[in-house]
Parts: C-alpha cells; structure tokens; sequence
C-alpha cells in the first residue's frame, strides 16, 4: 500500500484544535497539564499529541477528542483506545504505523468521527472498525490502496456502511490505478481458487467407481478385484461421509455400472472369471439381487462399461479386450437387456465413449492394437457403422469426451507417450495439447460448476490434477496427488458440496473434496 501525507483538511482541524486548547483560562490548563504527557496538549475534552511514540493512558477527566499527528508508533495494537470510552473524534493523521489490527477501535462506542489521513498503512486488518456503532465519518484520504483480494473485505464494507467515507484510491493492479475501491465491479473471481482436500479414506482398492441417485439420495458402486466386491455406498446426510450400504459379490470384478429405468435400478457387474452378471435393486430385500446373466462366449475381458440412450431407448456397450471377445451393445426390451450388436472383432478394446458430435450419435472404441475407431449410429438401420478415425493416436488406452462452453473435446490417455487433449471444430477432432504420462491410465476430465478438470493418475509418479485455464485456453498444472496405481477418477455431488473418487489398484481408495478457497481472508 502506498500512501501520501495528510491533507490540508486535517492540518485544518488541527489548527482548530489547538486554537481551541489556547482558549482555556491559563488557571484551568495549569490544574490540567500535571497530568497531559509531555508531547500533548490538553484540555478538559481533548487531547493533541504531536510526534509520540505511544498512546497516552493517563488523561485528565472524559475525553471526547484525541489527536495523534506524526506519531512514531508502529502499529494501532487491537483495543488500543478502550480506556477512552468516551471518545467521540478520534485523528491520526501522518503517523508511521503500517498495520491496523482487528478490533483496533475496540471499546469506543460513541466515536462518531475518524480521520486516517497521509499514513503508511500496509494492511487494514477486516475487522479493524468492528465495533463502531455510532460511526458516521471516516477519512481516508491520503492512503492509496492495493486494490487487490486484501482489500475485499474494505470493498465490501463500504458498500454496507451507513458512515460517510471519503473516496478510497486505488494504487494498482495496473487495471484498477487511480480508480475508486467503491468502483471495482467485484472481487469474486478474482479473490476465489479452488482446492481439492482428502475428505476420507476408505481401507480397500478399487479400479472403478460410478454414481446413482436413486429417491433423493447419493449413491456410488465401487468396483474391488482383489476384495471380489461390487461395494455400494450411499452418502449420509448427517454424518456427512459415505457409508456402506449394499455388497454385491463376484469374481474377480472390474466394473460397476449403475442404469435407472423408470423406478428401477440396475448394476451390470462386469467380472474377469465367472460370466458378467446384471443386478437389480429388490425393495422387499433392500438389496440388490442377481437379475440376469450376460452370456459367457461374446464378453470374455471386459474392460469398460458405457451407458447411454438413443431416441428414449436404453443401451449400454461393454468393450472386450480379450481376442476372443466381442465388444457388444445390449438393449433393453421392457423385461431385461439383450445382446443388439456386436462391435469390432479381434482388436481388444480397451474402452468405449459415447458422445454427440453435431447432434449424431457415435460410439469412438479405444484399443492398444489401433488408433481409436468412431462409429456412427445409422438412423435407418439402428446399428452403429464405421465412420472414420483419429489418426496418429496409437496405443490409447481410453477417451472421454466433454464441453466446456458448448464446445466438445477429447481427452485421450497414453500409457506411452504423451496424453492428449482434442477439440471438434466441426470437421475433425485437433489436438490442442499434450500432456506428458509416462505411466498413465487414466485421463479423467471432471467439472463442478466453472471449474474444469483434467484428473491424470500415474503408476510411476504422483498423480496430476490439471485446471482450465480460460485466457490461454489450455490445461494447466493445480495440484499433485498422491494415489497408488489409479485407475478411475470420478465426480460425485451432493448437499451442495463435490467430491471426486480416486480408486486405487494397489492402495486405498481416496474422497477428495473440492472447496473454495477465499484469497482475502
């Protein structure tokens, strides 16, 4: 904060004061300065203090003016004037302070004028006039402020007060120098970072999570291979973590995805040894019970479950990384899900992405043994056709898609090689960035209201969060994360507060949660 010395208006006061003090008969001064400190001057209702190096404690009768004028102290300590109650004008013009504290005017109930003029104030504290309630001039002319997060709290208050406060100029940023504090449009995006926070641990692994919300409540389906279980987990509105709630069990079980159908809920159960397997939730059981099998000879390795709907239809695909299986959508008929077309023979795929590209349907099929492939949903047949590729892209272990501003992207994990991120221009995709990831397995992206994330797990090395940076229209280093091989990441919200899913292969799965961070505090 830098500052100018005080201005005419104050020396005017001053004089004034003064001039008042010499007004005295000499006989009541004379009963009067026994007590005034050697550096003031002192009537039965003011105090002028000139060059001091401290607040006076010992004062003659009920003081209602205190003048500080080229004071030497450093700071205005919190209740630094509560032994003068009765204070009603309090001047501190062209001291040396740089700091006042919070409460600093603590104990002055009836100050009615406060003038801080031409000091070297470096910080304000936020709750420095806390406490002045009959407050109805403050002057703080010849201070030029650093209009930057610090101040919002000052930002703020004038515009609550109910005192007449002189204008409040601004030093910089350069955006805002030589402006009025009053006249900054807000501080909100500019005072504001995010943050993501372990919120809890829970003491198993875990390759893959989903989430459900099912009659007003929060659920999420967590994947364990080496525990053989389909958790379930649902949030608890007054302990505020997730519990456990259901356990389905399997073998060897590598995906859980959730579908609600009008009322009902299902989880497809995809299992390496044993069949793949559709749950439903029973009400009368309160639990989930095996609904149907899904057949042996097309699914042998699944990898992925995706889910989506085409004209109010139901689909899921389940991509098989096994030579010998198929990559398979299935649909729902009314009565249960049915194999309706079988994908991509003999190329191992490692997942599959649903995703709207100008309005059409598409599926892209990820697999280390070729570039990722794109079908398109033919509206005559109602089967998914080839329709093109994302060239140069070899060895991507998965794509997801998502917008930000109404614009669609890809981001596409490379466990070799560097990760990419890919925009549709409305001809093809084009990468816009490449993240390095030796190691990866998972390029997640993730939003919670205007924040967008790219989440990057790693074998090798921590795991990094990346944040979109709106001017430079790229991912940006946020924040490393320490999570033992993982493999999915995911989203979850609720009561108003996000969390994301870390699952882990060879640790414990992590909550994190994603808070606000107030700058100005």
């Amino acid at each position: 904060m830098a500052l100018r010395r005080g201005g005419c208006g104050a020396l005017g006061l001053l004089l004034l004061l003064l001039g008042a003090a010499c007004l005295i008969p000499r006989s009541a001064q004379v009963r009067r300065l026994a007590r005034c400190p050697a550096t003031c001057s002192c009537t039965k209702e003011s105090i002028i203090c000139v060059g001091s190096s401290w607040v006076p404690r010992i004062v003659p009768g009920d003081i209602s003016s205190l003048s500080l004028v080229n004071g030497t102290f450093s700071e205005i300590k919190d209740r630094m004037f509560s032994h003068l109650p009765s204070l009603q004008l309090l001047l501190l013009n062209s001291n040396s302070f740089t700091i006042i504290r919070d409460d600093a005017f603590a104990g002055l109930f009836h100050l009615e004028y406060l003038f801080i003029e031409g000091n070297k104030i470096e910080t304000i504290s936020r709750n420095a006039f806390r406490g002045l309630r009959d407050l109805t001039h403050l002057d703080l002319r010849g201070n030029k402020f650093e209009c930057d997060c610090k101040a919002k709290w000052l930002y703020l208050w004038l515009k609550m007060t109910n005192s007449t406060v002189s204008d409040v100029l601004c030093i910089g940023p350069p955006e805002y120098q030589e402006k009025k504090l009053n006249d900054v449009t807000s501080f909100d995006y500019e005072c504001t970072t995010t943050d993501f926070v372990v919120h809890q641990t829970l003491p198993y692994q875990s390759v893959s999570v989903d989430t459900f919300n099912s009659k007003n409540d929060v659920y999420v389906a967590i994947a364990q291979p080496s525990m053989e279980n389909c958790m379930v987990l649902e949030w608890d509105h007054i302990e505020m973590n997730f519990r456990s709630y259901d356990n389905i069990t399997g073998q060897s079980i590598v995906g859980c995805k959730a579908i609600l159908i009008d009322d009902q809920v299902f989880v497809v159960v995809a299992q390496l040894f044993g069949g793949s397997h559709i749950y439903k939730y029973d009400e009368s059981w309160t639990k989930f019970v095996k609904f149907q099998d899904i057949e042996v000879s097309r699914i042998s390795k699944p990898n992925d479950i995706e889910l989506f709907q085409i004209d109010d239809e139901t689909f899921f695909v389940i991509a098989d990384s096994s030579k010998a299986g198929l990559s398979t959508v299935y649909k729902w008929n009314s009565k249960g899900f049915y194999s309706y077309q079988s994908l991509h023979e003999w190329f191992r795929d490692t997942d599959a992405e649903f995703v709207d590209i100008d309005g059409k349907s598409h599926l892209i099929l990820s697999s280390r043994s070729q570039v990722p492939i794109i079908l398109q949903w033919n509206k005559s047949s109602k089967k998914f056709v080839p329709h093109g590729d994302i060239p140069n892209m070899e060895d991507v272990l998965a794509v997801k898609s998502f917008r930000m501003q109404n614009t669609l992207y890809l981001s596409l994990t490379r466990f070799i090689g560097d990760s990419r991120v890919m925009r549709w221009n409305s001809k093809q995709f084009v990468e816009i960035q490449a993240l390095p990831s030796r190691g990866a397995m998972t390029l997640q992206p993730f939003s919670f209201k205007d924040n967008h994330y790219l989440a990057l797990g790693s074998d090798y090395t921590f795991s990094q969060i990346y944040q979109w940076d709106k001017e430079k229209q790229l991912f940006k280093k946020f924040k490393e994360i320490y999570v033992q091989a993982p493999r999915s990441f995911t989203a979850v919200s609720t009561d108003r507060r996000d969390f994301f899913f870390a699952s882990s292969f060879k640790g414990k799965t992590k909550i994190f949660e994603h808070i606000i961070v107030d700058l100005s505090l």
